[in-house]
């Protein structure tokens, strides 16, 4: 019975699990990333962002 109750190596499995659960967000950012779609609205905007405007007055 005591040996049911002992909860030893439990934060590696939790680690373990974030860990695999981590890896598969980054999997999916990677197929995202990898849409032309998706690059192209990335390039408008820092383009747009580090694109300076001259104001006409």
């Amino acid at each position: 019975m005591r040996r049911l109750l002992d909860d030893k190596g439990a934060a590696t499995a939790e680690y373990a699990i974030a860990m695999m659960a981590a890896v598969a967000f980054a999997g999916l950012l990677v197929l995202i990333m990898r849409s032309d779609e998706v690059r192209t609205i990335l390039f408008d905007l820092v383009n747009q962002a580090l694109t300076v405007d001259s104001l006409e007055e």
